[in-house]
Formats: C-alpha cells, sequence, structure tokens
C-alpha cells in the first residue's frame, strides 16, 4: 500500500517552498504523482457573472489578475519541483475559491499536503480554519506542515495519538505508507480507564497487534492526564521521541459550518510544533 497521488495547495504565502518539498519528498518516497494545485480565487458566482456579460470592463482584469498571480506561484512549483528530482508532476489552476477548491481536488487524491494557518500572514481568500475544513470535508488525509519550523525528514519517527475513535482508526489506516518505512512508531494512549468498552481488557494491545500485522513495530505509551491538556501532553511526547510526524484523528461535526473541533484538535492546531498527519 503506497500513495499514488499526492496533492499540494500552492499559493504565494513565505511558507509554500518549505510545503513543497515536502510533498515533492514524500511523492519521490512513495513512487507518487504529485499535482501543485493553485486557486485564483475565481467563485463560481463571478463565473457565472462573466457568462452573462464577458465584456464587463469591472470584472475581466480583476480575473486576469487573480489568474497571473496562481499561474506565478504555479511557475515556481514546477520550478522547486524539477530541482528536487520528481519526475510525475502536475501543475493545475483551478478557478474557484481555496477551500472548496481544494476539497474538491483531494476528492481523487491518497494525501493532501497544506500548511498551517499563519496569524502573522493572514490570506484574505483563506479561511482561518482551511486545515480543518479540508480535513473534515475532502474525505482524504491531510498532512498539516507548521509555519514556524522547517522539517528536512517527516515520517521517520512517527507518534500516534491513539484513542480507539472511528477517526483514529482512519488516521492509522491512512498513515500506513508512512509507518512502513518508519525508523520509530510509538502509540499514546491517554486515560484508558474511560473508555473500557473501547480498549478492551489491555488498552493498546489490539492496535499494536493491528499495526504488528502489517509489519509495523510499535511501541505503547499508557499516558494520563486532563482532557484539556493532551494536547499539550502530545506535543511534550513529539520532542521527547524526537518525532517528526503525529497522526491523528480529526474530530468535528461537518454538519456545521463553523467546524466544531474537539478540544485536543483544537490546541494541535494552534500549537502544533511537527506535521501533523489528520484524518476523520
Amino acid at each position: 500500500m503506497t500513495y499514488k497521488t499526492i496533492l499540494v495547495h500552492v499559493d504565494d504565502t513565505r511558507h509554500v517552498a518549505a510545503r513543497v518539498e515536502i510533498a515533492a519528498n514524500l511523492a519521490i518516497a512513495q513512487d507518487a504523482h504529485l499535482i501543485g494545485a493553485a486557486l485564483s480565487g475565481v467563485s463560481r458566482f463571478i463565473e457565472q457573472a462573466v457568462a452573462v456579460n464577458p465584456d464587463d470592463p469591472a470584472i475581466r482584469p480583476y480575473l486576469d489578475t487573480l489568474r497571473r498571480r496562481a499561474n506565478a506561484a504555479l511557475d515556481r512549483f514546477h520550478e522547486q519541483a524539477g530541482r528536487l528530482g520528481l519526475l510525475s508532476v502536475e501543475r493545475r489552476l483551478v478557478d474557484d475559491e481555496t477551500t472548496d477548491g481544494i476539497a474538491l481536488q483531494a476528492r481523487y487524491c491518497d494525501l493532501v499536503v497544506v500548511g498551517q494557518t499563519d496569524p502573522d500572514e493572514p490570506v484574505l481568500t483563506v479561511r482561518p480554519d482551511f486545515p480543518e475544513y479540508i480535513a473534515t470535508s475532502s474525505g482524504a488525509p491531510v498532512l498539516i506542515v507548521p509555519y514556524a519550523r522547517s522539517f528536512p525528514r517527516v515520517g521517520s519517527r512517527i507518534l500516534v495519538a491513539w484513542n480507539a475513535s472511528h477517526e483514529a482508526k482512519r488516521a492509522v489506516q491512512d498513515a500506513l505508507p508512512l509507518m512502513k518505512g518508519a525508523e520509530q512508531v510509538d502509540v499514546a494512549v491517554f486515560n484508558p480507564a474511560e473508555h473500557p468498552e473501547r480498549y478492551g481488557a489491555y488498552p493498546g494491545a489490539d492496535i499494536k497487534q493491528y499495526l504488528a500485522r502489517h509489519g509495523i513495530p510499535a511501541a505503547l505509551r499508557m499516558e494520563h492526564g486532563p482532557h484539556g491538556e493532551i494536547g499539550d501532553a502530545l506535543l511534550a511526547i513529539a520532542a521527547e521521541a524526537t518525532s517528526n510526524l503525529l497522526v491523528m484523528g480529526c474530530y468535528g461535526h461537518s454538519r456545521f459550518r463553523e467546524m466544531l473541533l474537539g478540544g485536543v484538535t483544537r490546541s494541535i492546531l494552534t500549537a502544533m510544533t511537527l506535521p501533523v498527519l489528520m484524518s476523520h
């Protein structure tokens, strides 16, 4: 099992090169096709207005500017992918706003790479909850790259946040291609006594056996602590284990547009210190 199609969000922010490098290196390691998608921000509503009146002088220059910016970002993406030695690469200009556009493209990919929202570099065309929106709306696993640090290697030392939920199981399954090539996999289980119906008599034993059958030896870490501090505890464990990838479920209520996320998910997305692979 490997990733065959990886999608990376391309824009003109200062963090995009680090994001593309991670995506390209994963594509090379997985022998995958890499798609760089840039969203022009041209909404379907504006397209409809142009269709009605294509000669409207107030709209056409605006559309041209948006597309030029997106194409310039794609030029830089394609050049960087070539320097990194990627052979199967595609540039894709999408005339849509960023969140729905990436969510739609992601449905035909095995992995999506996006950046953590940087509060010091807000982008008018990108929602602040963009990473979690993609994780909960696209149906694909999402690798979120922090803005504060660089990561020359991703996935060689993996920490799994395990609570025996549907979302956590999906995340583990989605991360199998990375875990099979990892040097170290740690599984952190928090407060298992609170949910004995999930974990059984030997908490963590089942997920360890599941991974072992995939050829992945994992070390269990049984942890205890207040629910409000689990996010911070996960990041502390990752630092102690020198992990360069955190795998976890993304907990949200997709029927609400504002994405009411679980507390651990929110704290990780705000304070993440390493790349995080999330699935919903």
